[in-house]
């Protein structure tokens, strides 16, 4: 293993740049003008939602706490053998169900 390089040297490709870098064109076009000028303001109106559509009603913090609450209590409960049966996976999947229900209550609370 002399000076043998361990990668093969850069091919020089013949005829350059195949597409225009920014400049004028070979033929001696001019490239497209950059944007200058802001776009247009929409004519179309939308309007703001109203503030009483946006406040959920109070019992939504209530009902999210208390799937979290239902749901950790049945996992642990589960473990510690206080539901009916044996212990099975079914509840802690249902416990799982209700915290990912309290979950998806806290996305819709304004």
């Amino acid at each position: 293993m002399a000076d043998t390089p361990k990668r093969p040297g850069k091919r020089r490709v013949e005829g350059g740049r195949v597409t225009p870098k920014g400049g004028p064109s070979k033929d001696g076009a001019k490239s497209s003008p950059k944007r200058t000028t802001a776009p247009e303001a929409s004519t179309r109106y939308t309007p703001r939602v109203p503030t009483y559509q946006k406040v959920s009603p109070p019992w939504v913090p209530g009902l999210m706490f208390g799937f979290w609450g239902l749901g950790i209590a049945m996992i642990v409960a589960n473990y510690l053998q206080l539901l009916p049966g044996a212990v099975t996976n079914w509840y802690v999947f249902g416990g799982l169900g209700l915290i990912l229900a309290g979950i998806i209550t806290a996305t819709q609370y304004r």
